[in-house]
This record gives C-alpha cells, structure tokens and sequence, in this order.
C-alpha cells in the first residue's frame, strides 16, 4: 500500500476516500481514531489516505483534480442560472 495524501482533517479524509471509491479505488484512512488523542500526540501528520500499489497513480490524478477545484462562492450564481432557465 502507498500513502497517496494527507487529509488535513477527517472530513476531508473521508470525502477523498468516498470519492475513490466512486471511481473503484478501494482506500483506507490511517490515523482515524487518534484525533481523539490531541494533546498527547504531534496535531500533524495523523491521518493517511492509502491505496493499493496498482492504484497510486490515478489516486494521485483524481487527488489533484479535487484540490485544483474552484469552490462556488454562493447561492446567487445557482439562482441566476435557475432563473434564465425557460
């Protein structure tokens, strides 16, 4: 297995392994219940994303595409387009 990121939360940790497996990657998350932990372990480096070998490349791609995402700012942009719809 490789580590192919690190969440910085599990949130994000969970929502990246979920979007995996959208795409037929099988992944698990390290660390997951050391969050609970903080105070006496480093706040750093406690979650791993990890895949099998075979798929660390496309992990990487799709990782990519998500942190290259631009995030929608609001509402207004949805309900514009809503309204020019006949």
């Amino acid at each position: 297995m490789q580590r192919v990121y690190r969440p910085a939360d599990l949130a994000e940790a969970d929502l990246l392994c979920a979007m995996l497996a959208d795409h037929h990657i099988p992944s698990h998350v390290s660390g997951r219940y050391l969050q609970g932990a903080i105070g006496d372990l480093p706040v750093h480096d406690l979650l791993g994303l990890w895949v099998q070998d075979e798929d660390q490349a496309r992990s990487e791609q799709l990782i990519q595409l998500y942190l290259s995402a631009t995030p929608v700012d609001d509402d207004d942009s949805w309900q514009a387009s809503a309204e020019q719809q006949p």
